[in-house]
């Protein structure tokens, strides 16, 4: 993949901000997402210093994308955040990005993967992917979180059986329970990451989802899995707390919008009541 040039006055100034937002300890996958959000403005005001764009451009270039609204709330916060840094560093004097719209969530919609579409593509993928796909599926995991597995530091065993170390967004690691035959497939695999990187460290985030989206191949993304995932232990335990728990959400009101709502027994409600009523 070939990274995109943008000008030295952007480069320099988003590499600093990543410096700071490091110190500020945000994740790894939370800095790399913002200053992709930067480095899109930079690759269409390539004569500009961040600093000299007015109002006007980033509420023209906002509303030029055809983007979902969930996307355009997460490019909002990072412009925001990264022209309020500008200011309190001294480099601009107003945070041009305050201009832009507050943006409502969508409407909670849970948008689980086909179970048998799942089931075939860990069938047909290789050792490597279809761990990607298990891991996803039968925990619930972020692709940042699948691309981070260690093999030695992040198996954990006690009485209960083994578990899995899961490094979080914004920091926050969970414990959870870990299938017998993935903590197998842990304690099998060399030292280190579950799936290194040629380049170092760990595969990115964004290629573990590229290619469990390839296996999936009928347009399923990765974090439908996790979808699923969180739909099925709701039915079985209808546990909401739990399911925030498993995955690794800060509010419930995110769970809910993880978890599809049982159709057949709402139908089935629905037609004992208007039986009930139409018998009195």
């Amino acid at each position: 993949m070939t990274k995109q040039l943008i000008s030295t006055s952007w480069s320099t100034e988003i590499d600093s901000w990543r410096i700071a937002m490091n110190g500020m300890r945000l994740s790894p996958q939370t800095i790399d997402l913002r200053v992709y959000h930067l480095r899109r403005v930079a690759r269409e005001h390539l004569s500009a210093s961040p600093w000299s764009l007015q109002p006007s451009d980033l509420l023209d270039w906002i509303g030029r994308q055809a983007w979902r609204r969930e996307t355009a709330r997460a490019f909002r916060s990072s412009l925001r955040r990264f022209w309020a840094w500008g200011v309190d560093t001294e480099r601009t004097k107003r945070n041009v990005a305050d201009v832009l719209p507050r943006i409502r969530p969508d409407q909670p919609c849970a948008r689980p993967a086909d179970p048998e579409s799942v089931q075939r593509a860990i069938r047909m993928a290789d050792l490597r992917v279809a761990l990607m796909l298990r891991f996803a599926n039968d925990l619930g995991l972020r692709r940042g979180e699948v691309a981070q597995i260690h093999t030695k530091n992040d198996l954990v065993h006690d009485i209960a059986g083994p578990s899995l170390l899961v490094h979080g967004k914004g920091a926050r690691n969970r414990v959870l329970p870990l299938p017998d035959d993935l903590a197998e497939a842990l304690s099998a695999a060399p030292a280190g990451y579950l799936f290194p990187s040629p380049a170092g460290g760990h595969l990115s985030a964004h290629w573990v989802g590229t290619l469990v989206a390839r296996a999936l191949a009928d347009g399923t993304t990765m974090h439908q899995l996790r979808h699923l995932c969180a739909t099925e232990v709701h039915e079985e335990t209808r546990d909401l707390r739990l399911v925030q728990t498993l995955l690794g959400h800060a509010s419930i009101a995110t769970t809910q919008r993880y978890v599809a709502s049982d159709d057949t027994k709402m139908r089935e409600a629905i037609r004992v009541r208007s039986r009930r009523w139409r018998t009195s």
